[in-house]
């Protein structure tokens, strides 16, 4: 059995890295490059960076750290922020991003999906998903770093990404971002039984028991980590580092 792929999810803001609370107030975490650095000592498998405003604020994808940043990381790499088009993926994937992940644009250009997949193959794309719990209507899915509420129902976006190529989904409760308080079981579950590609829980961990329990009670294929690799503990500074691999065993 493949061992679960536990994956830093980096919020890039600008040069700097930041995390997030429920996609709202922000803390810095600091450099890309030696955040990167520290990663590669840890021998990380698999990271995630996210540009949280370039769909958000349209602004164009930062090229130049971007390239910086792949030429100082040894594990693959995929990156998600503003990409518009499929020369935007041409470019990353030329400078050695493995994997892209599309969000915000796939709900004007659905279609994007089968056009990079055509040329790079459905593992190379990632279709992240943001959501919230309403009391009223259920799961709700969010675009532009959370600001737009996108009127289709989960399960059917889902569903949709999945017909079009999608290679994995990174499933993002947005209420639990960052709160420490354990993913939210019940979405994952939904999903991950779903769909046949794999699902990357996002938003809530806060101690390896919440990554176990992911895995075993929500079915997800990999676990996505922020605040619990960028600092020391809830509410306590900044330090990246890694669960130990022996905290992991059996996923």
């Amino acid at each position: 059995m493949l061992r679960t792929r536990i994956i830093p999810c980096l919020l890039l803001k600008g040069n700097s890295l930041v995390k997030t609370v429920k996609f709202d107030r922000f803390e810095y975490i600091g450099d890309p490059m030696n955040t990167c650095r520290i990663f590669n000592e840890l021998e990380v498998d698999e990271m995630a960076i996210l540009d949280i405003r370039a769909s958000k604020e349209k602004k164009e994808i930062n090229f130049s750290l971007l390239e910086v940043l792949v030429s100082e990381c040894f594990m693959p790499l995929s990156y998600g922020g503003g990409i518009q088009d499929a020369s935007h993926a041409e470019k990353l994937f030329s400078m050695g991003f493995e994997k892209i992940i599309l969000n915000s644009i796939l709900f004007s250009k659905p279609e994007l999906i089968q056009d990079i997949s055509k040329v790079y193959g459905c593992q190379s794309i990632i279709v992240a998903i943001d959501v919230r719990k309403s009391f009223l209507k259920g799961y709700e899915v969010y675009s532009h770093s959370g600001t737009q509420r996108q009127n289709i129902p989960l399960m059917e976006w889902v569903k949709k990404v999945e017909s079009l190529g999608a290679g994995e989904i990174l499933l993002t409760s947005i209420d639990r971002e960052g709160t420490w308080k354990g993913f939210d079981l019940d979405m994952v579950k939904m999903v991950s039984n779903a769909v046949k590609i794999p699902v990357i829980a996002h938003g809530g961990a806060g101690c390896i028991s919440h990554i176990q329990e992911v895995v075993k009670e929500g079915h997800a294929s990999a676990v996505g980590l922020g605040s619990m690799v960028v600092f020391q503990n809830k509410g306590m500074g900044v330090l990246v580092n890694f669960p130990d691999k022996r905290q992991l065993a059996g996923l």
